[in-house]
């Protein structure tokens, strides 16, 4: 007796954008391409977006941006929207992440344990992986920074709150380090372009054919990404990531798919706004450093303290510590970027504080 054919292949059962772009699903934001967020526990950002995209591999085979952070209610939101695809874990064929944050690499991890599906990683980020191995506690890197901006009370809480991270956790070098060029996704060819700021070694991947831009952290719809949070530090974040916008820039104008937040922004205009943020950031800042007695100078915790913090312009003394730390760093980035420009002069007291003074006078409204 013969057999009946077998059922025409299902088309995926994508939805409609949705009003949050939390929402759990998968979403079609190009053909071929679906944004599926995934929640991050105790967390303000709520969701990362892992975009999958088709690529042409046996068995429906799917190449994942990114891979979210390694705890049940992710994984649950990834197999689900899987599954409006027509697909499971075991579709995925390979994981580019770009970045090796928590929330981006992580489940990549995990996925990989239990399934062998290999991870590709931008090169840059691998002192950030040696130094987690090694031992690092969290935050470790940070505290020296703090304490030089004069925030000791903020240091002493960091340091009683951090606890090693571990191999449990995630933190395994990947199969492949990604170099600048470009990888083959199906018929696709993404641009690799490296784009340290966020982190030293954060990538995007530029779809060029297709006006697509895969931006990680590097370039978000609604807010600033923070600067330097890492294992291993730079010398110099904030003039990285103005350099790393520069160079999103040069592309042709892209269709914005970032990490968090919702898809299909201008990349153009968005990296435009962002530079404009760190100009009137700068220019803030250096009106505060300006208005110190030189004589006296004036700390980074005092000048985070001057100036508002997120959209609402909060107070700094009003952000929780983890946030307040993050101030306060990237406050630091900016004087940082102000002394290489000539337009401030660090100096340190005794105890280690620095201090800073305007080199010389500016005029009102004037820019660094």
């Amino acid at each position: 007796m013969t057999a009946p054919p077998a059922p025409p292949p299902q088309p995926p059962q994508v939805r409609p954008a949705p009003a949050a772009w939390t929402e759990p699903g998968a979403f079609e934001v190009a053909p071929g391409v679906y944004r599926i967020p995934l929640p991050m526990p105790n967390d303000g950002l709520a969701a990362v977006n892992v975009f999958a995209i088709e690529d042409g591999s046996a068995k429906g085979g799917l190449t994942l941006v990114d891979g979210g952070w390694a705890v049940e209610a992710a994984r649950k939101a990834l197999e689900a929207g899987l599954k409006q695809l027509g697909a499971t874990t075991r579709s995925i064929t390979r994981i580019l992440v770009t970045h090796s944050h928590r929330d981006h690499y992580t489940l990549a991890v995990q996925l990989r344990r239990e399934l062998g599906i290999p991870i590709a990683l931008g090169i840059g980020e691998k002192p950030n992986l040696e130094t987690i191995i090694a031992g690092i506690s969290n935050f470790t890197p940070q505290l020296p920074i703090l304490r030089e901006a004069g925030a000791f009370e903020l240091a002493d809480f960091m340091e009683k709150k951090v606890r090693p991270m571990n191999l449990a956790d995630g933190w395994e070098l990947p199969d492949q380090w990604l170099e600048a060029g470009e990888t083959e996704v199906g018929q696709r060819r993404l641009t690799i372009l490296a784009t340290p700021g966020h982190t030293r070694g954060h990538v995007v991947f530029a779809d060029q054919e297709n006006q697509l831009l895969f931006a990680g952290d590097h370039v978000l719809p609604h807010i600033t990404p923070s600067l330097g949070l890492e294992a291993a530090l730079t010398s110099s974040p904030l003039r990285d990531f103005l350099s790393s916008l520069a160079a999103v820039r040069a592309l042709p104008d892209l269709k914005l798919l970032g990490a968090h937040g919702p898809s299909g922004a201008s990349s153009h205009q968005r990296v435009d706004e962002l530079v404009l943020h760190h100009d009137q950031r700068l220019a803030e800042m250096l009106a505060v450093v300006a208005a110190a007695a030189p004589e006296i100078g004036v700390t980074s915790m005092a000048v985070a303290g001057s100036v508002g913090w997120t959209r609402h312009k909060r107070a700094l003394a009003d952000l929780d510590p983890f946030n307040e730390m993050l101030a306060i760093c990237e406050t630091t980035s900016h004087l940082r970027v102000l002394t290489e420009t000539g337009a401030v002069v660090r100096r340190h007291d005794p105890s280690g504080v620095a201090l800073y003074s305007a080199a010389h006078p500016v005029a009102s409204g004037s820019q660094p």
